[in-house]
């Protein structure tokens, strides 16, 4: 199936009822937000929690009722069955376009806990997606550079233990944490300048995934392996809201958190980073054959 021409007309209604979405969720959202911050009774908080999840699942619906009525996002989905939104997951895919998160918030909400990504510090200052984010207790990473670090070796694991303490919270919550493992979105000149061993990814970046584990100190019990692929080339956001995107394909496969991924030091233990490494690069040689079956 090739990728439909689409509307101008359709993309500027849908950008703008998705702009309006965003603004009425999340002022309600922070209204919520404000109520959990002046109520400091541990009940009321775990509360209140779980009703500003059920409004950014409101949110993520509304825009896929829009998607539906305007044929944004036509998907052909794989490996739903015997998903719950009682556990605890890791879900990792393949990084193309920003349609990606789209396209998994689609796939994913009300039939796992909400996702939620680790974000770096500065972006809480996105405007009202920053405050949402916050109120929704998204973990806000503050990683400090390998320059740093080897100035200042006493903060060394400091950045882990700030995240660590951030996500102690999600042991009382059903919790889905996304990681783009390859850390960046995929484009040819990408590709080319990592010398990939693959053909339709960049190679998987283990220490971030290995720093999401470890952070969640065991919290996470399933890793849901997920791959993205598109028809024709890669879309942007506009091609979606335009009506411009051929059917996704979205594979899902589950996969057990053995409790050695969370238990070791991928900075310190040679022996553990190889094994992970190797892990990791096994899951990433099904994913490249699997996106040349489809046809990618």
């Amino acid at each position: 199936m090739q990728q439909r021409k689409g509307s101008t007309l359709k993309g500027v209604v849908t950008v703008s009822a998705m702009a309006l979405n965003v603004v009425v969720w999340v002022l309600v959202l922070l209204a919520v937000a404000i109520i959990k911050f002046l109520l400091p009774i541990p009940a009321v908080r775990r509360l209140l929690s779980r009703v500003m999840t059920a409004l950014a699942e409101g949110w993520i619906g509304t825009n896929n009722a829009l998607f539906r009525a305007m044929g944004a996002l036509p998907l052909d989905t794989r490996g739903l069955e015997g998903l719950s939104t009682g556990e605890w997951y890791l879900v990792v895919s393949n990084h193309q376009s920003w349609v990606d998160i789209l396209v998994l918030q689609a796939v994913f909400n009300r039939r796992i806990p909400f996702l939620k990504f680790f974000l770096k510090q500065q972006l809480i200052w996105v405007p009202f997606l920053g405050l949402a984010w916050w109120a929704l207790d998204f973990p806000f990473m503050r990683r400090h550079s390998p320059e740093y670090l080897e100035k200042h070796p006493e903060k060394r694991g400091e950045d882990l233990d700030v995240t660590r303490h951030a996500c102690e919270k999600f042991r009382l919550i059903p919790t889905s944490v996304m990681n783009f493992v390859e850390g960046t979105r995929f484009t040819e000149r990408k590709h080319a300048a990592f010398k990939s061993p693959y053909r339709y990814l960049l190679p998987p970046r283990p220490g971030g995934t290995s720093f999401v584990l470890s952070a969640m100190g065991g919290m996470l019990h399933s890793m849901l392996d997920v791959t993205i692929a598109y028809t024709g080339r890669t879309p942007s956001f506009w091609d979606l809201c335009c009506g411009r995107m051929g059917t996704v394909t979205v594979d899902i496969r589950r996969r057990p958190i053995d409790e050695w991924m969370s238990a070791g030091d991928y900075a310190g233990d040679p022996a553990f980073r190889a094994r992970f490494k190797e892990w990791l690069a096994g899951i990433w040689t099904e994913k490249d054959q699997l996106l040349d079956q489809l046809g990618t």
